[in-house]
């Protein structure tokens, strides 16, 4: 199996039992590739704070988990070891948020991985950071 057949086998293994971001989240699964994903989100009215703003947990949420599609993409079980975020915008109902990560640096068991949230208009939302970890196991057999 080449490496962009097997990220997107990990892509779909995981995506299909994915309860939170699929069913809770109503994400949507673009792209895995071998440290590389993206996520698409419509901002819906539950996903509102106080402000009547997309609540900064729900973009951590999607931002975390397109950073789980790509550091498993090599399926090797990768789980997060460090994080952080940056809100630059606020979101609204009816945005439809983007999420496309990309891997900096891969070292050993550790990896550094950069995820940048869009919003329609491609204005610039968020931006986090993550750093992973390799445990033991894979995502499907192989």
């Amino acid at each position: 199996m080449d490496p962009i057949e097997r990220a997107r086998k990990v892509g779909e293994t995981m995506f299909a039992v994915d309860i939170a971001s699929k069913d809770t989240m109503g994400m949507e699964l673009l792209l895995v590739e071998p440290g590389r994903a993206k996520i698409r989100m419509a901002v819906k009215a539950l996903h509102l704070n106080g402000h009547q703003i997309c609540h900064g947990g729900f973009i951590f949420t999607l931002a975390d988990s397109t950073f789980a599609f790509a550091c498993n993409s090599y399926n090797k079980s990768a789980v997060a070891a460090g994080c952080s975020i940056e809100f630059l915008k606020p979101a609204h109902e009816g945005d439809v948020l983007t999420c496309e990560a990309q891997e900096q640096v891969l070292s050993g068991r550790h990896g550094i991985y950069d995820m940048r949230v869009t919003n329609q208009r491609g204005e610039v939302v968020a931006v986090f950071r993550g750093k992973s970890a390799q445990i033991q196991g894979t995502v499907f057999p192989e």
